[in-house]
């Protein structure tokens, strides 16, 4: 039995020679723009390989070049988070208008299995790695990636050699803040955790920034760190919600600890926004839609982020890009129904 039987023959360069009624070597300078043709020649070439269906082989590609047009992406959990999503899709796009494969591995912040991850990149000789994680922190890229091109996505490191994207923290902050003193409120919480990373660093700056920004005093009482899930934001909020003075608005780290903030609420008999202004992080749909009222909240770009990392990396591994960039992002300001101006 022939089991070639239904294929499909792949269209080569001497297809397209034949059916233009030029040399191999004409199509393949045509198409690669290599050397310069007659342009009425490259015209023909260019029509008939989009007429007959010709596609460059990626392997004979890759052993002319020395490349594989395969690149990783290795996270901690990025990959099975409700919203990374975006991150993968970005740097999906940017793969394939490179006419390359994106291989996507989860370590889910296991060493060994971030360590096995990597070899099994190494093995399949990818071009370059978009090492990736889940929020904004400072990393220490694996000693066993040396040799082979990286950029960070979701994070920075104190190594200058490496590329970073990540989302404007400072923003955030100042971005929340300015949308709750525009409604008029002036006595504003904060939760956030007690990790001192990036995310919760640049956040709380830019929480101070705003407060300074609109001439209001940092009351230090109204600043609380707990574990960023509900159940922390829930603990938060009963701190911030049941005492006499309490905060017109509250600005959280994450849509998750928002999601207690409301759950407090409720228990103590507030209602939102009129008795208090929520404002989250991440616009987790999940969450943000779900809840009554909708949550207004911060998008983080993940798809802007996946996409700028990928096409980075292949810049640094076209020798286009010489030096590393360390780049921020602006994040947006989804407004929907959970700030009002403070109850008289």
């Amino acid at each position: 039995m022939d089991n070639n039987v239904g294929a499909t023959a792949r269209v080569g360069i001497r297809d397209v020679a034949a059916a233009v009624g030029v040399s191999p070597t004409t199509v393949s300078h045509a198409l690669s723009g290599a050397r310069a043709i007659n342009a009425d020649t490259r015209a023909r070439v260019l029509d008939a390989a989009e007429r007959l269906g010709y596609s460059p082989d990626p392997r004979a590609r890759g052993l002319r070049s020395a490349r594989t047009y395969t690149i990783g992406l290795l996270s901690d959990t990025i990959a099975v988070t409700p919203y990374a999503g975006l991150m993968i899709s970005g740097a999906q796009d940017a793969a394939v208008e490179h006419q390359s494969v994106l291989m996507v591995l989860d370590s889910h912040a296991i060493l060994e299995r971030e360590q096995r991850g990597i070899r099994t990149l190494r093995n399949h000789r990818v071009d370059g790695v978009v090492y990736a994680r889940m929020y904004h922190q400072e990393v220490i890229v694996p000693p066993e990636l040396d040799g082979v091109s990286v950029v960070l996505a979701n994070a920075s490191s104190a190594d200058p050699r490496f590329s970073s994207i990540v989302p404007d923290d400072v923003g955030i902050g100042l971005d929340a803040i300015r949308h709750l003193t525009s409604f008029g409120h002036r006595r504003i919480g904060f939760t956030t955790v007690p990790e001192s990373v990036p995310a919760s660093v640049g956040r709380e700056r830019g929480y101070r920034q705003g407060l300074k920004e609109a001439g209001i005093t940092v009351d230090e009482s109204l600043i609380v760190a707990t574990s960023g899930d509900a159940a922390g934001g829930r603990a938060a909020a009963r701190l911030l919600l049941n005492r006499p003075n309490r905060p017109t608005a509250i600005f959280c780290f994450n849509d998750e600890a928002a999601m207690g903030v409301y759950q407090a609420a409720q228990e103590l008999g507030l209602s939102i926004p009129h008795d208090v202004s929520i404002v989250g992080v991440d616009d987790l749909q999940l969450i943000s839609r779900a809840l009554m009222p909708m949550l207004t909240t911060i998008a983080l770009p993940h798809y802007e982020m996946g996409r700028w990392a990928v096409s980075q990396l292949f810049e640094h591994v076209g020798g286009e890009q010489a030096g590393a960039i360390q780049k921020q992002l602006p994040c947006t300001l989804i407004q929907r129904y959970s700030v009002a101006p403070p109850s008289s």
